[in-house]
């Protein structure tokens, strides 16, 4: 290990453990309602989002009806997903004119994103439309991570509960909002906004015409790679955006675009939302 490699790993532990404890508590105000009490422009938003969706904000839940929501709310990204990948030809944004997924790789692809695991066994920028990585999989990211984020808040209620009193597990629906709107989505803008200064790609333009170094004539991908690598590493999702992931020189350019990647995968401070006050 030489010099640089020291001074790459003492920032990046220095920096995980300062910000966990900071970060930690931010995520549990989140869940806990404190924060939409302070920001008053997000929060305006977040009841905006509410009032046009029907969701009732104070309403609690038992274990059953959480559980049910998620499990709707799951089967319904699910549709949406394996139909938008199958049907992606006939959809905009597909500058390479790519070919809808087959049915048993876009149901594969679909469960994986949805369930948060993201198994990719096919490469982004071959299979895939700048709809389809944008407005599936990279929605896909907030979203699941999101669910994550709303189950261990109801876990944490369920906890910390004392014996024989029905508080209820809270709302999904408000914890799954408040996971992506105050957490997830601010520090995936601000994340995307750096890798965009170190050299990932982020635009629409269709693929390059080049010759490679053997004389024969390539394609050099292109694509809104940024916005969805870094709500792939804060959420702790697989499936980036090129087929070969962080090693590929248009996701991860920098060897500092490749330590905020690692910053943003290890998630600092989720733990931390369980403290109760």
């Amino acid at each position: 290990m030489n010099g640089n490699d020291s001074i790459f790993f003492f920032l990046y532990f220095a920096v995980l453990f300062l910000l966990s404890p900071f970060l930690g508590i931010y995520i549990s105000d989140v869940l806990k309602g404190e924060v939409s009490k302070r920001s008053t422009f997000l929060s305006k938003f977040e009841s905006f989002l509410y009032k046009i969706s029907g969701i009732k904000e104070d309403q609690n839940s038992d274990w059953k009806g959480y559980l049910f929501d998620i499990g709707i709310f799951t089967i319904l990204g699910l549709g949406i997903v394996v139909l938008g990948l199958h049907f992606q030809d006939i959809l905009p944004g597909n500058p390479e004119g790519k070919s809808g997924v087959a049915w048993d790789l876009a149901w594969n692809t679909s469960v994986s994103f949805v369930t948060n695991t993201n198994w990719q066994a096919y490469s982004g920028e071959v299979s895939l439309s700048y709809i389809s990585q944008m407005l599936l999989l990279g929605v896909q990211n907030f979203v699941s991570a999101g669910v994550g984020l709303a189950i261990l808040a109801a876990m944490a209620r369920g906890i910390t509960s004392k014996p024989g009193e029905s508080s209820g597990f809270g709302n999904f629906y408000v914890d799954l909002t408040r996971s992506i709107l105050y957490i997830l989505l601010p520090i995936s803008i601000l994340a995307a906004f750096v890798l965009v200064s170190q050299g990932v790609v982020m635009d629409f333009s269709k693929y390059v015409d080049s010759i490679g170094i053997e004389g024969l004539s390539v394609k050099i991908p292109l694509g809104p790679a940024a916005s969805q690598i870094a709500i792939k590493q804060l959420g702790t999702n697989g499936g980036g955006f090129f087929g070969v992931n962080s090693t590929h020189p248009f996701e991860n350019p920098t060897v500092f675009s490749s330590w905020i990647q690692c910053i943003l995968i290890t998630e600092p401070g989720v733990g931390y939302f369980l403290k109760t006050e």
